[in-house]
């Protein structure tokens, strides 16, 4: 696993062991192209963030800052393997706390960009945008789920295989 593109391009990256399931490189390159234009000096949240890879693509690719929210302690590990590793510590800060619990918590506006990648199945990311449905904590919220998940409301969905990243925009 590696940062696909931006000044990191190329960059390899940790992964946990266990059940954590990395967003493959390609599905994050494609992620992330479709905000590329939205990450210039944006303050970004990765909700699930496992390894990190997602919002240090973000980072690599003109995000100001990235929040990391994440649990699992082996992805925790991995996680804070792969900021050191890119050397982002100035531009990154890691909670240790359950995504969802940490989602009600925010206030509208809280960041620019919310990525999230739930695990696929649960309704978390069902409840995610019901959250940000009635309290937009960001302007802009990119979920990934599985293909033939239908996430409510009204989000702009892009398929990609057995996955799908649906955008939501305030």
């Amino acid at each position: 696993m590696r940062i696909v593109g931006g000044k990191w391009a190329g960059k390899d990256l940790t992964s946990p062991g266990g059940r954590v399931r990395p967003t493959a490189e390609a599905l994050r390159d494609a992620w992330i192209g479709l905000l590329e234009r939205d990450l210039a000096d944006a303050r970004v949240l990765e909700l699930y963030a496992g390894t990190g890879a997602v919002g240090l693509e973000a980072l690599s690719r003109g995000a100001r800052s990235v929040d990391f929210v994440e649990n699992s302690p082996s992805a925790l590990h991995a996680l804070k393997a792969n900021v050191a590793a890119v050397r982002a510590r100035s531009s990154a800060r890691i909670f240790k706390r359950d995504a969802l619990r940490f989602a009600y918590m925010l206030s509208p506006s809280s960041y620019d960009v919310v990525l999230a990648d739930a695990p696929y199945g649960s309704k978390q990311s069902d409840r995610l945008v019901q959250r940000w449905l009635e309290v937009p904590y960001a302007g802009i919220l990119a979920l990934e789920h599985a293909a033939d998940h239908r996430l409510p409301g009204r989000g702009a969905r892009h398929a990609f295989g057995d996955s799908a990243i649906t955008i939501f925009r305030r």
